[in-house]
């Protein structure tokens, strides 16, 4: 046995020596040689805190390529030693581990000898008897070759720490697919408290081969977590082929079938703590990794969708089938109630498990959320389950949860595959089923039967004042797709107005006083929901307007919105809440009023001759009570500032030009609309209207989300009140925007209309301000027409 103190120089060219005698000629007693004197290096090299620098040393002698020969030449052509050259191949690559161990010159002089690139090589000869997940058994090998493989493992994770060149190398190589593969197959998750008849076969019994195995394991997790921090952005390691090794842990946490466990160990040990530790960890790593690739990684969202129809895309195992799974019937696993764990550490993993959870779930919503992904999880093939497996059990989930939540509060127990505390399945069905209903016949499919909606959307058990914001984000979020459709599908805005959906969102205490960038996201959808509806259906602005009869007294959702216009800080919110009133007053002064609400099968009252006169009468007392509701000085002075603000978005200063003009035609609301022309705008920040297009709720939108402002831009003029924006919208010079004809056309028309019904100094203010500007644009050479013919009309009416 080689001396532990002699100089490690010494042991070095003895190694050296040992080689070239190998080469030569093959002896057992010189492969003894090596593997003693291969452990006194790797003995020596085990710490950097000796006066001499052993590693800079001996990284300068050749022993990095006496390393990899040795290595190469100990597996004898073949991909993984025999059995009687395990421990010099265990020994050879604790010496490689060590002497790279926080030192990159001997990490790149490794890499350079290329003894990273023959582990690999090693690891993968392993990896090609492992049958694909999931797998019943563990991988059958004995403790010797499991400890070369942990080694193994060891001296990549050494290698790469911080270390670019072998990360690259090493990812180029697909090292951690291949380290997963083994990690996987040699300690499968929570196997050990499962237990199996055929475990007999294996060294399943030892506790020193279990240690090994977990302990393979950890360093697994950590070697991967190292190569995945590389600087290079751009660099794809991770691909659908890590989703079945990555969704395998989730399967130890499914209810089992039988329930009874068969530990091969007792779970009140000591050492268990150490394999139940190992089974979070797995648990853990893979649901943070499932959930980051979901978010950054295109190819991984396109193939779990796939996957959930074709098995085959992972090998057979339905990843996000068993990511359902998981979030809808995993728990906690009956070792943690082992007493070597305490009140607190208990807690504690049971807090961690259930972030898992919300971390899978950020990823069903990121999968739904891709635009490509729309055709392959909405399935049209089954009638009876429109929109396919994956629609139906997201249903499944909301309604399931309605129904526990009225059995739980009619004093009737719940039975054991209640969900009535599970809002997380709540928020996952929601922003999945939003994600898929952009479309209006998906959206169609959700409200109409066997799935009818719509009612379950506005159970007061989703919305009402005491419904987590989280919750109340995923089920308004699917409101506002569904509700974006257009005025003709009659069949969604039939079903919306039934189940009362404006005024659950008005009791739901959503547009209340709250601080924070979720509760201005969850406003935000809010308004949008019945932003759309107005514009849809009048009965739906009725309910937005006035009061219930049921309760009178109650603030209107119209009243709760424009509160939180004038006090909100959102710019998005007071684009978009403003709008909310454009659309009121547009349904509200159309010159159709139908005598009820069309349905999607039948044709309008009217039409068909069968008028209720009592109904007639009723609408339209209803209709007179929403105008003179938005007939004040709070309205108007709404609609004239959203004009007054938004010189970057003709949009809006054109919707606002129009509702202004609806109203002028009212003398009443001429006279406000005057008298709001010339207050003061007091804040110059322009408003911003939101994305009609309404883009994907995404994972993040499941956490807390950050708001967004439109980024600052030119503006050259500067109104002090409405009535400027107007002239400079007229003007068309020195805007930030180019304002369409149509718009200036609009505004030439809102103050003919204006003059109609007002009079006075005021108007005659007006007058002044905006006769000059209509003169010197006719006089111009160059003017479209149509602007040229509403010009004139204003001021032959003013003549």
């Amino acid at each position: 046995m080689v001396d532990s103190n002699t100089d490690l120089t010494i042991l070095e060219r003895r190694l050296s020596a040992l080689l070239e005698e190998l080469r030569d000629s093959e002896s057992e007693k010189s492969w003894f040689e090596v593997e003693n004197v291969s452990q006194a290096l790797a003995n020596g090299l085990r710490s950097r805190d000796e006066p001499v620098d052993s590693h800079t040393i001996l990284g300068k002698t050749v022993l990095p390529e006496t390393l990899t020969s040795l290595f190469t030449l100990a597996l004898h052509g073949f991909s993984t030693p025999d059995d009687d050259r395990t421990s010099v191949v265990f020994e050879l690559l604790r010496v490689a581990a060590n002497i790279c161990l926080d030192h990159d010159d001997n990490r790149g002089r490794l890499l350079e000898a290329g003894f990273p690139q023959a582990i690999i090589s090693l690891l993968e000869g392993y990896a090609e008897s492992i049958p694909p997940p999931p797998r019943t058994q563990p991988l059958d090998l004995s403790l010797a070759h499991i400890k070369v493989i942990r080694t193994s493992i060891g001296a990549l994770l050494n290698a790469s720490i911080g270390y670019e060149p072998v990360k690259f190398r090493l990812i180029s190589l697909e090292a951690p697919l291949t380290i997963l593969k083994l990690s996987t197959a040699i300690y499968p998750t929570g196997y050990w408290y499962n237990g199996s008849a055929e475990s007999d076969s294996l060294e399943t019994a030892s506790e020193d081969a279990w240690a090994v195995r977990s302990g393979l394991a950890d360093w697994a997790w950590r070697a991967i977590s190292e190569l995945k921090d590389v600087k290079d952005e751009t660099l794809q390691i991770f691909t659908p082929d890590f989703l079945p090794l990555l969704v395998s842990p989730l399967l130890a946490f499914l209810p089992k079938s039988p329930p009874t466990p068969r530990p091969l160990f007792d779970v009140h040990s000591t050492f268990t703590s150490n394999l139940i530790n190992a089974d979070y960890e797995d648990l853990e790593e893979s649901c943070m990794l499932i959930e980051s690739l979901s978010l950054d990684v295109e190819d991984i969202r396109l193939s779990l969708a796939r996957g959930l129809h074709f098995p085959a895309e992972h090998g057979g195992m339905p990843c996000l089938s068993v990511i359902l799974d998981f979030i809808e019937h995993g728990s906690y696993p009956p070792s943690w109630n082992s007493p070597v764990f305490d009140e607190a550490e208990r807690k504690r993993k049971e807090k961690a498990f259930n972030i898992c959870k919300a971390a899978l779930i950020k990823s069903v919503v990121e999968v739904a959320g891709e635009e490509s992904n729309e055709d392959v999880l909405w399935d049209d093939s089954e009638s009876d389950k429109p929109g396919g497996d994956f629609v139906y059990r997201m249903v499944d989930w909301l309604k399931r949860y309605v129904n526990d939540m009225n059995a739980t509060s009619s004093n009737r127990a719940p039975n054991s595959q209640s969900i009535f505390d599970r809002e997380d399945m709540v928020i996952c069905a929601s922003l999945a089923l939003g994600n898929l209903a952009r479309r209006e016949k998906n959206s169609t499919a959700l409200v109409s039967p066997p799935y009818s909606l719509a009612p379950v959307l506005a159970s007061p058990h989703l919305l009402s004042p005491s419904t987590d914001i989280k919750v109340k984000h995923g089920v308004i979020g699917l409101l506002k797709h569904l509700a974006q459709a257009p005025p003709h599908s009659r069949a969604i805005h039939s079903a919306l107005g039934k189940a009362g959906v404006v005024r659950r969102i008005a009791g739901s205490g959503v547009w209340d006083e709250k601080a924070g960038a979720m509760a201005d996201i969850v406003q935000l959808s809010a308004i949008g929901v019945v932003k759309h509806m107005c514009n849809a259906n009048v009965e739906h602005t009725f309910a937005l307007v006035l009061p219930s009869s049921s309760s009178p007294s109650s603030t209107t959702g119209l009243a709760q919105v424009l509160a939180l216009v004038k006090r909100s800080d959102s710019v998005p919110i007071k684009s978009e809440g403003s709008r909310v009133l454009v659309n009121v007053v547009r349904s509200l002064w159309s010159s159709s009023l139908p005598a009820s609400p069309a349905t999607d099968s039948q044709a309008s009252p009217i039409a068909a001759g069968t008028v209720d006169k009592e109904d007639v009468l009723e609408r339209q007392r209803k209709r007179n009570a929403a105008m003179r509701a938005v007939l004040t000085p709070a309205c108007i002075s709404t609609l004239a500032s959203l004009v007054g603000r938004s010189g970057k978005y003709p949009l809006l200063v054109n919707e606002g030009v129009v509702a202004l003009s609806l109203l002028s035609t009212h003398k009443e609301g001429a006279k406000l609309v005057l008298d709001a022309l010339m207050v003061p705008l007091g804040l110059d920040s322009p408003t911003s209207p939101t994305d009609a297009t309404s883009p994907p709720t995404t994972a993040s939108d499941v956490g807390i989300p950050s708001s967004s402002t439109p980024s600052a831009g030119p503006r050259l003029n500067t109104p002090r009140h409405p009535l400027d924006m107007l002239i400079f919208t007229l003007k068309n010079v020195d805007n930030p925007v180019n304002f369409p004809v149509e718009v200036r056309a609009n505004v030439c028309s809102f103050f003919v209309q204006l003059s109609k019904h007002t009079s006075g100094e005021e108007l005659d203010k007006v007058k002044a301000t905006a006769r000059p500007v209509l003169e010197s644009l006719l006089a111009a050479p160059v003017k479209e027409d149509m602007l040229e013919k509403a010009m004139q009309r204003v001021l032959d009416g003013w003549s």
